[in-house]
């Protein structure tokens, strides 16, 4: 009796482990994209990496900058896993930086990729300019008079 149940338990371990096994080739070869600032060399807690033909957009962790994939989920419903060779291509956005494109060809093993994005460069001391008059044809004073153009 003992031995029967000792039968059973090993080949319910073996058929688990041989399924997990089956299910995390199936996930595909992982790819890790790490988003950095270009001048602090700090992590981008706000970046979102996105496959130009998926509509997820994958957050990084907030603490390290990175997230990590192995299959995109396309808007047809279709799964593309990745695969040795495979060429892949992502936006990297984050607020108040510049927008970058990355190509990525895949490989067997060790798949990270860091991306520097450059933040943006806003003129804040800008003086005070006055707002252009747009003049309709339709628009006509009050007074019935014209505008003069300038």
């Amino acid at each position: 009796m003992m031995k029967g149940f000792w039968v059973l338990i090993v080949s319910a371990v073996f058929s688990v482990v041989v399924s997990t096994g089956a299910s995390a080739e199936d996930a595909g070869i992982p790819l890790a994209i790490t988003v950095i600032d270009a001048t602090t060399e700090a992590p981008i807690k706000s970046a979102v990496v996105r496959h130009p033909d998926e509509q997820n957009r994958h957050q990084v962790n907030t603490a390290t900058g990175t997230t990590e994939m192995s299959v995109l989920y396309m808007d047809d419903g279709t799964e593309v896993i990745f695969t040795k060779g495979m060429q892949l291509s992502f936006e990297i956005s984050a607020p108040g930086y510049l927008n970058q494109k990355v190509t990525y060809i895949m490989r067997k093993r060790k798949n990270r990729i860091t991306v520097r994005l450059s933040k943006m460069e806003m003129d804040m001391d800008m003086e005070d300019e006055d707002d252009p008059v747009i003049q309709f044809g339709r628009d006509r004073p009050l007074d019935g008079q014209e505008i003069p153009a300038k």
